[in-house]
């Protein structure tokens, strides 16, 4: 605030992931997915509101997955979690729209990272295979969805889920 007088865009994106069978799942971690990847949320667009309703304007865009979508075995924190952002999502969109404040998810798919690189090959050729579009997506991919919800290109746009997944659950 100091530096630019207001706040425009926040994104938030943290999300880790702590995977296991709910059987063998520990309290823990499903305690630490909850708090990075929802409570972040909830703190990070705590502090943006009243400067965003001040300048009655402001886009807020949460990062969630396809995970949060339809579920994942061995998932059930991540896909909580991921699931807690849609709905926070589109809560704050029907809270702020009269201020002119949006606030829309990106619901990633399969997305080619340093992180994806490491797995076996013949694996991540058969999750290429199950996507429509015939291909992981790229971390530009996302951010190409995060830049149009930021803009003014998207100005009617809020409380919707963005799915970025090349048809992953079409």
């Amino acid at each position: 605030m100091a530096e630019f007088g207001t706040i425009d865009i926040l994104v938030n994106n943290a999300g880790i992931t702590r995977d296991n069978l709910m059987l063998r799942m520990s309290k823990d971690d499903w305690d630490t997915i909850i708090k990075v990847n929802l409570d972040s949320v909830f703190n990070l667009t705590k502090a943006v509101i009243k400067p965003m309703m001040k300048a009655k304007s402001g886009s807020i865009i949460n990062m969630t997955s396809v995970v949060g979508v339809k579920g994942n075995a061995g998932q059930a924190n991540y896909a909580a979690s991921k699931a807690g952002v849609i709905g926070f999502s589109k809560s704050i969109a029907l809270e702020l729209g009269s201020r002119n404040i949006r606030c829309n998810a990106v619901a990633p798919g399969f997305i080619e990272t340093e992180m994806t690189a490491a797995l076996d090959e013949k694996t991540v050729q058969g999750w290429r295979d199950g996507i429509p579009l015939k291909r992981g997506g790229q971390p530009e991919d996302v951010a190409n969805a995060c830049v149009f919800l930021a803009s003014n290109m998207s100005s009617y746009i809020t409380g919707q889920v963005l799915n970025v997944y090349g048809g992953m659950l079409t």
